[in-house]
């Protein structure tokens, strides 16, 4: 596998890439976001910032994830290369889009995970509902986390986006995420323990 990147621009959005980095991605569909918002990313330095979730939650462009069948592909995705390519921390698939906390490993770059789930999910959905073209919009947003705390705010952040988005009743409800059958306690805490989250030791932006 190629190196990983530290720093780096792809397109308009800034990116961070190391081992060990624990990163909150979300990608998104095609066609998600209005215009409006992609100016305001193009201006700024982090997208996650600027109400990207919000308009996201809104639902205004398509929904293909909405369908029980799109969703599996996408979960099964996620999970398929836990502890292999990446420890997954936790994750939840939306009818528009996907959050995803991980721990990079050593030889995984970033950008390569990433495009390993786009590319292998956008063929499986586009043949289920029998489209062509574009499925996942072309960029991603990335935020490593800084401390534990950072960490546990962004797990619990994820898990009850349904919740937020007016999906379901409490994050456990939610069939295509971390927290479907699972209350997480004190238990679950002892691996980010094992994964000694820290700031990465790289130029800060």
């Amino acid at each position: 596998m190629s190196d990983h990147k530290g720093w780096h621009d792809r397109g308009y959005l800034p990116h961070f890439d190391a081992a060990e980095a624990i990163q909150h991605v979300v990608f998104r569909l095609e066609g998600s976001l209005p215009a409006s918002v992609l100016d305001r990313i193009r201006q700024a330095s982090d997208g996650l910032s600027l109400g990207v979730d919000e308009a996201l939650d809104r639902g205004d462009g398509p929904d293909w994830l909405a369908d029980a069948s799109c969703a599996d592909i996408v979960a099964e995705a996620l999970t398929s290369f836990d502890r292999e390519r990446y420890r997954l921390l936790a994750w939840v698939v939306m009818p528009n889009h996907v959050h995803a906390l991980i721990r990079q490993e050593d030889g995984w770059p970033l950008s390569t995970v990433v495009k390993s789930w786009k590319s292998f999910t956008a063929r499986k959905v586009n043949h289920r509902l029998g489209r062509s073209g574009a499925f996942w919009a072309s960029d991603y947003f990335d935020r490593f986390m800084r401390d534990e705390g950072q960490t546990i705010a962004a797990m619990d952040y994820i898990e009850a986006n349904p919740v937020k988005a007016g999906l379901c009743r409490a994050p456990a409800h939610w069939r295509w995420s971390s927290a479907a059958g699972r209350t997480r306690g004190a238990a679950d805490i002892e691996s980010l323990a094992d994964l000694e989250v820290r700031a990465p030791f790289t130029n800060e932006r």
